[in-house]
Formats: structure tokens, C-alpha cells, sequence
């Protein structure tokens, strides 16, 4: 189409076969599979072919890779065997290992591509008439998108309404400051940033709001024509992650350098010689190296990650960054807002106090159902009525909430604050149609959080040479732009003594825990008006018409989740536009403060920073902030050592949302800005679900930990086995046969164990239920290792306790020895490599905490029984299958020797038991200190 900021509205409108009430669903649909989704061409996906080969790229695999190739060609040359057994096994654990790590990361990929799909953006559109919230991928050219402060725009648009509308265009066109849109038509050609009638896809709305008809969607957009400069972004990393990498390769080092000392030890010591006695000793090297280093431990963790972030999804908690699940675990402070997080954001007005008395409202929730009258049910007449249809009335206009009832349900689009007012004046028998024929909008002065007011102006039907200026807000901030007030039908000048009068009543109403809002107006001559005379200077020498006192409850769950945070070593505190008295009320009924002081944004101005960072120690109220009030407050109290989760709604709460530690944005009631600003999005608004997500988040790193136990503890067993099993072989039993090399464990063997104990336990153990006593610890410092020295005395504690039992068993197995034993070679590595399967599996009970007893919830992890039960039946498979038994090298065992194998194998639990046992009854001293 021509360039639709050189046409009329009217002539758009006609161009995309739209109207002002939007695009029917037919119409939508047929668009879809016209245009297609609104998304940028995205880079093409790897093959799944690809994915698959990748698992093969690690140098300890291809070198596994060629020793099999090596084997089958000794096969081929000796022809000792039916079939090449030794290369069979070592290939098939090789190809099924690969095959559990890719269906691994394509888990971990479905569960992040799962996220994000929740975190997508949204967009208000009028289809039909109705208003809609919609996916942005949905929107088609000519639908009708509603714009809000706040705002991500999601296509490319032309205005069609503006109402002080302002975007932020820094990202399209690198200017500075937001630009002002209108609706008017540009002549000649333009470039981008002169277009005022468009809107472009990426950029923010900042102030006011209004309406504007799709152009173009997707890589048609401006922000799609420089897509090809766009690189997707590659996958997040997140510092555990990177933690984890380094100790992996850490590991992964020293293992190497054990398994090349224990190969030179070996064809020294029992002085080994021919090809296929090396061959053996070099398989050996290579499966020890795979066995133990934990080269797959950054994508069990992303699996883990993305599989707890979902789990916390479903408990309203949308998190962006996967970094933010590791610092929820170190929050120690939670500064939360008060409205529709701490309380039900179910506004609902309970009294109008005007200047000739108060009148009460009844009923709940939006319907506008509900008597209204005086204290004593006297009538309300005269000069009161007369007030309270002025003071109803502006608080109907200075409004952008609609009222509807659908399915016999009443519901509010737009701020509940307004909608409560909205229902105020039905309840008062004020009639929307009766007010908007009468009272036209011609202008409007959008609400900011720095101005904490809202003006609207319109046309009056009843004197057409004036215009009426209605203003709402603040009540202590609105009196100081008042300079009369209506006493009945007259209009009186403000006296000192009354201003003082009206404070303390709005004092008053706020100890009542009632939400107070003032309402305002003017009357203006039309002559010499203009619309760009509509601006916050309009704000002046009004007529205060009286205060509005609504109440919006606590939340129930918000009490136990304030208990649930302190007991967490947690401090809630609030933060807050309303009322000091209000926020004071509500904060202790909720349990957040007990000695009813509370900070101001004034109060907060007056501080100097050093002073400011004393007091934020001390207080746990804030009320009446703006966003610099919360930025400095976050600041402070970083400054203090603490971690601080910050949740915040408003374009301007962003800069205190990003500073935050961890930056917490309301989903119903937040602007796109602050979720875009935002590491964790809250679904229901609701501050329990922060509570929530920091469980999650403790659960979550406590799983991490609880595998990184089990691995690495059994690795270092394995290490441990092999290596002092070759120094010690002659103590032990273990005596070169021919020219062959023997081991205490074969490497086909050890490649086995990796398979069945280090793959499905550790994965199982990612998802362990939450530990019951993960809300009653303090806070993990942050700089915390995720292994600590005492995790690492532990892991190694269980480490040498499973290669001391295993050798303790092979050299029982054997004759001569510190055991005397009766068994062959391949009887005496049978036991030992059953004996080691079995510490695995009793390692892996033992690592579901560091303190409490292994049989507490012994049975709560289904998924984890379901991996031992496949482990052992794998391992009793690997026993007494034929085919089995010549790959791997196993013979048959008897019940008894199960029993000594599991006997032995069960002394890490016992072990591990008693170690907690001491470190409980240290702890419970330290507490009685």
C-alpha cells in the first residue's frame, strides 16, 4: 500500500478493509493464512541428524570410537571368539549414551522453548467491537491495537487516537527522547523518526495512550527490514552453569592425568607387552576417563533448570532468566508492592466524604449493586447529594476503565481503582449513557507516577461555552492545586483551617485502612483554547469536590506467605503509592511490620544516602513513592549486603526492576516495559507466588546439589577402585595371567556403570520433591561455591568408602590377598563390578540431603525408585544373559553373593548416617548457643 503516514485515517482504514471497530475473526483468519504469524524469520533449526552426531564430537568418544574399530580388527585377525564381544559392548554403551544425551537436550530445548512461549508477548486489539487480549504472533495487517503507557508496540501501525501519546524509539532510530504522536496526515516524504503518525514494532509506549490500525506485521515491519543485522541469541549460560563447567573440565583434567599415570603404571608394573595386552590397557585409560568425568553435567543441569522453571510456572511464576532461579535462593529481602500483590486488588468503594457529610456504600466486587446512604440510613438530599453526583460524576470521567457483564458476571477492563469508581456511580444512580452525552472527552492528561494525578477535559452539553476540567488523585498532592472548594451548589474559596480539616479526615479514612483518592474540577472558557493547551498546567485553581475511600482487602495466603518468608530468614517489606496510615494497616495486619513506622517518598527525599542506608535496616514501610523513591531504596539496600527481589508494574519501575537482584513484574497488571525489565513474571499478581518461586528456586539449586553428590561421589569411587586396585593388585589377589592385564574392573565394565547408575539416579534426583525444611533455613550466601570444602570432604568421604568396599570384596573373591578367597578372575571382577553398582544405588539415597536421615521421605520420589528398580534389573541382565555375559565379561552369581555385594555396598548409607547424625547434633548445639 502507499505509505500509509501520507494517507488520512479514513483512507487506511479503507485500504486494509478495516473499521474502527476492528477485524472480524473471519476476517483474522483468512489474514493468518495470508500474512502468516507476526515473527521474525527466525535462524533455521540444526537437524535433528546433526544433534545427534554432536554427542560423538567429544575426544574421549571418538577415541572410544577408534578402539572399537581397533577391536574388531584384532577380532578379525584372531578370530578367539563367535563374535567380537569387547567391540559389540563398548559401541553399544558409546551409541546408547549418545542417544540418552540427545533426547536429554531435547528435553532441555522443548522445556526453554516451553518458557518462552509463556513468557510471549500479548496485545490489545478491538475485534468485532470487543476488546481482546491476543497474542502479538497473532495480529494481522488492519486489526485495531489499543496502546497504553507502558506498552511494547507489536507491529507496525498507524495512529488513529492519540491521547498524549509518547514512544520511545532509541531502538529504530536512535532518538533520545520520546516523540510525540498524532493522527494527522504528512504530506511529503519522511523519514523514520519525522513519521509522528506511526508507531513501529520493538519500540515503547512511554506516556498517554491511544489507538492505531495495523499496517504491517512481521518481516515487513521496520524492525523486520534490519533483521538480516540480527543474530538470534545464542543459548543462556547461566554463572551455575559456568560454575559447573569449570568443574567438570577440572575434573575431567585431573582424571585424565590419573588415567594416564595408571596406564604407564600398569605396563611398568606388571611389565605388559604385545599389541593386544596394550590394546587392553589403553581401552582401560579411555573408558575410566568416560566413566568419570562428568562431561554431560552443564546439560543435566539445563534439563534440571528448565524442568524446575516449569514446575514453578505452574505455580504462577514465569521466569525469563534461568540465571534468576540461582540468586532466588539468595534473597533476603522481598520489596514488594501493596496493591493486587500484598491485597486482592478487588477495589471497592466504601465512602464519599464531601464537604456537607459522608455517605457509606455497600456491597462488594464490581457489580453495581448495593445501597447507598448515610451513617444511621438517613437520606441523602440536598447540598450532600447535590456534592455527591459532582464527586461521583468526576470520578466517573477522569476514567479509562470499562464496565461490562458478561455471563451474568460483572468484570472491569482497565485499572480496578477506576473501575471501583466506575461502580461507585452506578451505585449512586449515575448513568454512563446520561454522563457521556452530556460530558464529551476532548482532551486528556494521562496519570504519571511523578504527578500521582490524572485530568481529563470535556465539552458540557449544558454550557457550550465553557469546558469541564476533571481531575483525580492524590489527596494531599490535589489539594495543593485547589483553590476552592463545593459546599452545595456554591463554590467557597479553601481556607487554611479546612485544607487542614480535609488532611485529617483522608488521615482519618486511612487509618481505616481505606485507599483514598481526591477528586477536582474546573471550568474553563472555550475562547482562545487550545488542544495543545492540555497539559498538567491545566491542573490549577480547581474546585476540590471531596474524597473517595475504598478498600481492597488483604489476600489471605499473603499472611502465611509474609510468616513463610520470615521463617525463610526472608524480610517482606512494602512499597507503595498509597497512604502512609493505609500501608501502615495493611503491613501489619499482614505481619510485615510490628511497631507501625513507615517511611514517606518526602520523607525519603529529605535523606542523604548514608542516612538512607541506616534507615532501610529499620523500616519495612514505604508509602507514598515513586519509582527514583524505589530505585533508591533497592540501592540502599544492596549497598546493606542484602538480595533484594523487587517487584514493580510501571514504565518507570524498569531502572529499580533491572538494579533489583531479581526483578519481579506483575502479569496482569504490568506494562510490557516492566516485564521486559524483569528476570520472573508473576501470572496472578499475587506476592505468595513469590514466596513460591523463591521455594522453587531453594528446591531447585538443592537438586543440583543433590546430584552433583551422587555423580561425582561414585565417579571418585570408580577412580578410586581402579587406581589403587592396580597399585595394590599383588596384596590384593590379583595376578597377571599370560601376557593378558588384569584389572579390578574391565573397561566395558566401567562403561556400563556409567550407563545405568550415572544417567536415569542423577536425573531422577533433579526432580526430588522440595526437602520440607528448604523454608527453614537462612538464605544461601551468594558468593557460596555450589560445591563447598565440606561438600567436597563429604563426596570424597563416600568416595574412598565404595572403592575401599569393592576392593575389600574383589580381594574376598580371589585366593591369597588380606582375604583369603576361593573364586577365578572373572568371578572375583563379577562381584567387584556388582559391589560397585550397589554403592551407586545406595549413593544415591544417601545424596538427597546433607543433614536429614536418607529413610525421611524414603518412598516421596517415585521417579527415582523407578531408576534404581531399572538399574538393578539392568545389572541383573548383564549377569545371567549369555550374550550379556560374553560382552561384558560377567559370570552367574549366587543369592549369597548378591547378598555380600548389597551387605558391603550398604556400609556408605550407614556411613553417610551416622556423619548426619553428628552434623545434626552440632547444628542443634550451635542454635542453643
Amino acid at each position: 500500500m502507499l505509505n500509509p503516514y501520507r494517507q488520512s485515517v479514513d483512507e487506511v482504514l479503507t485500504v486494509l478493509e478495516t473499521g474502527r471497530s476492528g477485524l472480524s475473526q473471519e476476517q483474522v483468519r483468512e489474514r493468518l493464512k495470508q500474512y502468516g504469524l507476526n515473527e521474525l524469520t527466525a535462524e533455521k533449526p540444526i537437524p535433528a541428524w546433526r544433534k545427534f552426531l554432536a554427542q560423538f564430537h567429544d575426544i574421549l568418544v571418538i577415541l572410544l570410537l577408534v578402539a572399537t574399530a581397533i577391536s574388531v580388527g584384532l577380532w578379525l585377525y584372531e578370530r578367539d571368539s563367535t563374535l567380537p564381544y569387547e567391540a559389540i559392548a563398548i559401541f553399544a554403551v558409546v551409541l546408547v549414551n549418545a542417544v540418552m544425551g540427545y533426547l536429554q537436550e531435547s528435553r532441555a530445548e522443548s522445556a526453554v522453548a516451553a518458557l518462552r512461549q509463556m513468557a510471549a508477548g500479548r496485545a490489545q486489539v478491538l475485534r468485532a467491537g470487543a476488546r481482546q487480549s491476543v497474542l502479538a504472533a497473532e495480529l494481522v495487517p488492519g486489526d485495531i491495537i489499543l496502546i497504553e503507557a507502558g506498552d511494547t508496540i507489536p507491529a507496525d501501525a498507524r495512529v488513529i487516537q492519540s491521547t498524549a501519546l509518547q514512544t520511545a524509539e532509541a531502538a529504530l532510530t536512535g532518538e533520545s527522547l520520546p516523540v510525540s504522536k498524532d493522527i494527522a496526515s504528512i504530506r511529503d516524504e519522511s523519514a523514520l523518526g519525522d513519521r509522528h503518525n506511526m508507531i513501529f514494532s520493538g519500540t515503547a509506549a512511554t506516556y498517554g495512550h491511544g489507538r492505531a490500525v495495523v499496517v504491517t506485521t512481521a518481516m515487513g515491519t521496520e524492525m523486520g527490514r534490519i533483521a538480516g543485522m540480527l543474530k538470534q541469541a545464542g543459548p543462556e549460560t547461566t554463572p551455575l552453569q559456568q560454575e559447573l563447567d569449570r568443574t567438570g573440565k577440572l575434573l575431567g583434567l585431573i582424571v585424565i592425568i590419573i588415567a594416564i599415570v595408571m596406564i604407564a603404571t600398569i605396563i611398568i608394573v606388571e611389565e605388559v607387552s604385545g599389541f593386544t595386552a596394550i590394546f587392553d590397557v589403553l581401552i582401560l585409560g579411555v573408558a575410566l576417563a568416560v566413566a568419570a568425568v562428568p562431561e554431560g553435567l552443564p546439560a543435566v543441569v539445563t534439563a534440571v533448570l528448565s524442568l524446575g522453571v516449569q514446575r514453578m510456572a505452574r505455580r504462577n511464576a514465569i521466569v525469563r532468566h534461568l540465571a534468576a532461579v540461582e540468586t532466588l535462593g539468595s534473597a533476603t529481602v522481598i520489596a514488594s508492592d501493596k496493591t493486587g500483590t500484598l491485597t486482592k486488588n478487588e477495589m471497592t468503594v466504601r465512602t464519599v466524604v464531601t464537604a456537607s457529610g459522608r455517605i457509606r456504600f455497600d456491597g462488594t466486587g464490581y457489580g453495581p449493586e448495593g445501597e447507598v446512604h448515610q451513617d444511621g440510613d438517613r437520606p441523602i438530599d440536598g447540598a450532600l447529594r447535590f456534592e455527591l453526583v459532582r464527586a461521583l460524576a468526576a470520578g466517573d470521567r477522569a476514567n479509562n476503565a470499562i464496565l461490562q457483564e458478561r455471563d451474568g458476571r460483572w468484570t472491569i477492563q482497565g485499572d480496578p481503582t477506576e473501575g471501583a469508581l466506575i461502580v461507585a456511580a452506578r451505585k449512586a444512580g449515575l448513568e454512563a449513557d446520561t454522563l457521556s452525552a452530556r460530558l464529551k472527552r476532548v482532551g486528556e492528561v494521562p496519570f504519571s507516577s511523578e504527578r500521582k494525578l490524572m485530568s481529563t477535559v470535556h465539552t458540557d452539553a449544558e454550557q457550550q461555552d465553557r469546558l469541564l476540567v476533571v481531575t483525580k488523585g492524590a489527596p494531599d498532592i490535589l489539594l495543593a492545586s485547589c483553590s476552592h472548594e463545593l459546599i452545595g451548589e456554591q463554590t467557597k474559596p479553601l481556607t487554611a483551617a479546612r485544607r487542614a480539616e480535609i488532611l485529617k479526615t483522608n488521615e482519618e479514612l486511612a487509618g481505616e485502612a481505606l485507599r483514598t483518592l481526591g477528586v477536582a474540577r474546573r471550568s474553563v472558557s472555550k475562547d482562545g483554547f487550545n488542544r495543545e493547551d492540555i497539559d498538567q498546567h491545566i491542573e490549577q485553581e480547581l474546585v476540590f469536590l471531596g474524597l473517595i475511600g475504598m478498600i481492597d482487602p488483604p489476600r489471605q495466603e499473603a499472611r502465611q506467605a509474609v510468616a513463610q518468608a520470615r521463617a525463610a530468614g526472608i524480610r517482606p517489606i512494602m512499597i507503595t503509592g498509597d497512604h502512609p496510615k493505609t500501608a501502615t494497616v495493611i503491613a501489619t495486619e499482614l505481619g510485615i511490620v510490628e511497631n507501625g513506622r513507615a517511611l514517606s517518598g518526602a520523607d525519603i527525599e529529605r535523606l542523604s544516602e548514608t542516612e538512607l542506608d541506616k534507615i532501610v535496616t529499620q523500616v519495612s514501610v514505604y508509602a507514598r513513592v515513586n519509582p527514583e523513591h524505589k530505585l533508591r531504596i533497592v540501592k540502599a539496600l544492596q549497598r546493606g549486603g542484602a538480595i533484594v527481589a523487587m517487584t514493580g508494574d510501571g514504565v518507570n519501575d524498569a531502572p529499580a526492576l533491572k538494579t533489583a537482584d531479581i526483578g519481579v513484574a506483575m502479569g496482569i497488571t504490568g506494562t510490557d516495559v516492566s516485564k521486559q525489565a524483569a528476570d520472573i513474571i508473576l501470572a496472578d499478581d499475587n506476592f505468595a507466588s513469590i514466596v513460591a518461586a523463591i521455594e522453587e528456586g531453594r528446591s531447585i539449586f538443592s537438586n543440583i546439589r543433590k546430584f552433583l553428590r551422587y555423580l561425582l561421589a561414585s565417579n571418585i569411587g570408580e577412580v578410586l577402585t581402579m587406581f589403587f586396585g592396580v597399585v595394590l593388585a599383588d596384596r590384593i589377589g590379583l595376578k597377571q595371567e599370560g601376557n593378558s592385564v588384569v584389572l579390578p574392573i574391565l573397561a566395558t565394565q566401567l562403561l556400563w556403570i556409567n550407563l545405568v547408575t550415572d544417567g536415569a539416579p542423577a536425573l531422577a534426583l533433579g526432580i526430588d520433591p522440595p526437602d520440607a525444611a528448604v523454608m527453614m533455613k537462612r538464605p544461601r550466601p551468594r558468593n557460596e561455591r555450589v560445591i563447598t570444602p565440606e561438600m567436597w570432604f563429604r563426596i570424597v568421604f563416600v568416595g574412598v568408602v565404595s572403592a575401599v568396599g569393592t576392593l575389600l570384596v574383589l580381594d574376598a573373591s580371589l585366593p591369597g590377598g588380606f582375604i583369603e578367597g576361593s573364586g577365578n578372575i572373572r568371578y572375583a571382577q563379577t562381584m567387584a563390578f556388582t559391589t560397585l553398582v550397589f554403592f551407586s544405588i545406595y549413593t544415591v539415597f544417601s545424596a538427597r540431603s546433607d543433614e536429614q536421615s536418607a529413610f525421611v521421605g524414603l518412598f516421596a520420589n517415585q521417579w527415582l525408585w523407578a531408576a534404581v528398580g531399572l538399574a538393578g534389573l539392568l545389572q541383573i541382565f548383564v549377569i545371567y544373559v549369555p550374550f550379556l555375559q560374553q560382552a561384558f565379561s560377567t559370570v552367574s552369581l549366587r543369592a549369597s553373593d548378591w547378598l555380600l555385594c548389597a551387605s558391603v555396598a550398604s556400609s556408605v548409607l550407614f556411613l553417610s548416617e551416622l556423619t548426619k547424625a553428628v552434623i545434626r547434633k552440632r547444628r542443634i548445639r550451635r542454635s542453643k548457643v
